[in-house]
């Protein structure tokens, strides 16, 4: 879980009180580094600022709705506040939202979701507010995650059979196999001594063949480590995704763990995204540690294993017993990739510092698409 913003006294008035205290107060919003408060400033004044514009100004702290407010989805409002807000903030605004202002596109209206398109934007806020939900409205948002996710595992089920299909060997020959194998080239060039000058031919004595034509895999575990931090929602959807397409993989044993505090093992599931994802809880603490060492207690051969650990490495626990558990699993011969994020856009905010503790370590840093991240999986297991 990343830390809270820490705001002055001035932002916070100037958060309370709206844009029409912005003059008033020296130190309010729009200076350097104020992005993170301009955008708190603007998911409030697309709920709050409603009681401006509707004329139900009884509340003389109500606020008013700054040019942009309107201009945010349902959807897009839901996961912005997720990013922004503390815990107890988010209920408040998502209580008010629906009690005070009636907002329930998303999460009580089934007519309003069943004409919602699928994208991945309303995903992350049907997953952000599925406790919210009664049970007709979250079995038609079960389908609206069943339709997205079906896309994107279409999308990536080509990008790992891609990565894993393998590449001929051509050094590697053999005298025997198949038409679809044979080395025109290579054989043409080992039989150039039976050239047949008068009949200007060349007679084949011994045809060559390509072998390994796919690449065969040995027994690997990998363990697919997620944060299911808020913040971390996007990188929640595409690991159960991308743990889906892996798990068809032939000698490929994939586990699918999500952690916060606590650690869930999702591996039954993993075949079943859609499950997968209502099941997650988004939000609470961040135990790294507990989660690797998790992955540590299951390893069967550990240098045929593979640890990834998706999170933004805002450890909540001690540091150094991350650390100290992710250098004994890389000093046992297991590699250990550690994801920043695991989305479309593979644009990480995370904490740099931890992160280079655990590169200096032996683990592997960086940021991935889930088609990325297969094609690198296939390099080290093939």
């Amino acid at each position: 879980m990343k830390p809270a913003v820490v705001l002055s006294a001035a932002e916070r008035w100037r958060l309370l009180l709206g844009e029409a205290a912005q003059q008033s107060l020296a130190g309010g919003l729009g200076g350097t580094g104020d992005a993170q408060a301009m955008a708190m400033d603007r998911a409030l004044a697309w709920l709050y600022g409603r009681d401006e514009q509707d004329g139900q100004g009884a509340d003389r702290f109500d606020r008013q709705g700054g040019a942009g407010s309107s201009q945010l989805s349902v959807p897009e409002w839901i996961n912005d506040i997720h990013e922004l807000f503390p815990k107890e903030t988010i209920e408040r605004l998502e209580r008010d939202a629906i009690e005070r202002y009636g907002i329930d596109e998303v999460v009580t209206n089934p007519e309003v979701l069943a004409r919602a398109t699928p994208n991945p934007a309303l995903l992350q806020a049907v997953l952000r507010t599925k406790h919210l939900m009664n049970p007709q409205v979250l079995a038609m948002a079960r389908q609206l995650v069943a339709k997205v996710v079906a896309e994107l595992i279409e999308k990536l089920a080509k990008e790992v059979q891609r990565s894993f299909s393998g590449t001929r060997k051509r050094q590697q020959l053999s005298t025997r196999g198949s038409m679809s194998q044979f080395a025109a080239r290579e054989t043409l060039r080992s039989n150039l001594k039976h050239y047949d000058l008068q009949g200007q031919r060349i007679v084949i004595e011994k045809p060559l063949f390509y072998v390994n034509t796919r690449r065969s895999l040995q027994p690997w575990q990998v363990f697919l480590l997620v944060d299911q931090s808020g913040s971390m929602v996007s990188s929640v959807i595409h690991s159960a995704v991308t743990a889906s397409c892996l798990w068809a993989l032939p000698g490929v044993k994939t586990h699918l763990v999500a952690f916060d505090t606590e650690v869930v093992d999702l591996t039954d599931s993993v075949q079943d995204p859609v499950e997968v994802l209502m099941a997650v809880q988004l939000g609470g603490g961040t135990d790294i540690g507990k989660a690797v060492i998790y992955a540590a207690e299951h390893i069967e051969a550990p240098r045929r294993a593979i640890v990834v650990i998706i999170s933004d490495f805002y450890e909540g626990a001690a540091e150094y017993a991350l650390v100290s558990q992710v250098q004994a699993l890389c000093a046992q011969g297991t590699q250990v990739l550690g994801l920043a994020a695991l989305n479309e856009q593979a644009n990480p905010d995370y904490d740099h510092a931890l992160a280079g503790r655990l590169a200096d370590v032996g683990a592997h840093i960086g940021a991935m698409t889930p088609g990325q991240l297969a094609a690198w999986l296939a390099e080290k297991l093939g």
